[in-house]
C-alpha cells in the first residue's frame, strides 16, 4: 500500500478501479486546517489529466508495471509499430501512447515500454539521443560572449535551443528528459 504523502512524480498506483501515474506533486501545509497533497495524475488508460488533491493518510494499491526494451520500426498514419527483441513480437501503439518519445526515435531506435496487465502505455527514449541537425541559422560571429542560443530542428523534427556555434550537418547529443542539448559529437 502507498499513502498519498508518499506520492512522488512517476509512481503509479490504482485508484476507484483506473491506473494513474502522478505527473506533478504538492505537499501543502495551511496555516489553517489539515494538511493535503495537491497533485496532477493521469490516467495510463485513457491519458486523461486530472488534478485532485489527498489527505496525507489515504492509501492506495500500488500499480504492477513491466518495463521492456522494444525497437521503433515504422509509422503507418497513426500507429506506431515497435518490436519485442526477443520474441520479435510487433506491437502497434497509438499517438497517445508515444507523443513524448516520437521527438527523439528514429526508425530502429530502440524505446522503453511500460505495461500495465500486458497492455502498453507510455513509451521513453533513451536519456541521451545523439541526432543530426536538419535545419538552423548561422551563428553571428561576435555573438559568443553572451551564451546566447538559437534554435535548431533535428532529423526526427524535434527543436532544440543549442549554442551558436552549431551549425547544419552537426551531430549533437540531447537529454530526452529536458529537452536540452548537451554537446556536439
Amino acid at each position: 500500500m502507498l499513502s498519498a504523502g508518499d506520492f512522488r512524480k512517476g509512481i503509479t498506483f490504482e485508484m476507484d478501479g483506473s491506473v494513474y501515474t502522478i505527473v506533478e506533486f504538492q505537499h501543502v501545509k495551511p496555516g489553517k486546517g489539515a494538511a493535503f497533497v495537491r497533485t496532477k495524475i493521469r490516467n495510463i488508460l485513457t491519458g486523461a489529466v486530472t488534478e485532485q488533491s489527498f489527505n496525507p493518510s489515504e492509501k492506495f494499491p500500488r500499480a504492477h508495471i513491466e518495463t521492456k526494451e522494444m525497437q521503433y520500426l515504422y509509422s503507418d498514419g497513426d500507429l506506431y509499430y515497435f518490436m519485442d527483441l526477443d520474441s520479435f513480437d510487433q506491437i502497434p501503439l497509438n499517438y497517445h501512447q508515444v507523443e513524448d518519445a516520437m521527438m527523439y526515435l528514429r526508425e530502429n531506435d530502440n524505446a522503453t515500454i511500460r505495461f500495465f496487465k500486458g497492455e502498453a502505455f507510455s513509451v521513453t527514449a533513451p536519456n541521451f539521443v545523439e541526432l543530426k541537425v536538419t535545419k538552423t541559422e548561422p551563428g553571428v560571429k561576435g555573438d559568443t560572449a553572451t551564451g546566447a542560443v538559437k534554435p535548431a530542428t533535428v532529423e526526427t523534427g524535434a527543436t532544440i535551443s543549442v549554442p551558436l556555434f552549431v551549425n547544419e550537418g552537426d551531430v549533437i547529443r540531447i537529454d530526452t528528459r529536458s529537452n536540452e542539448y548537451m554537446e556536439r559529437v
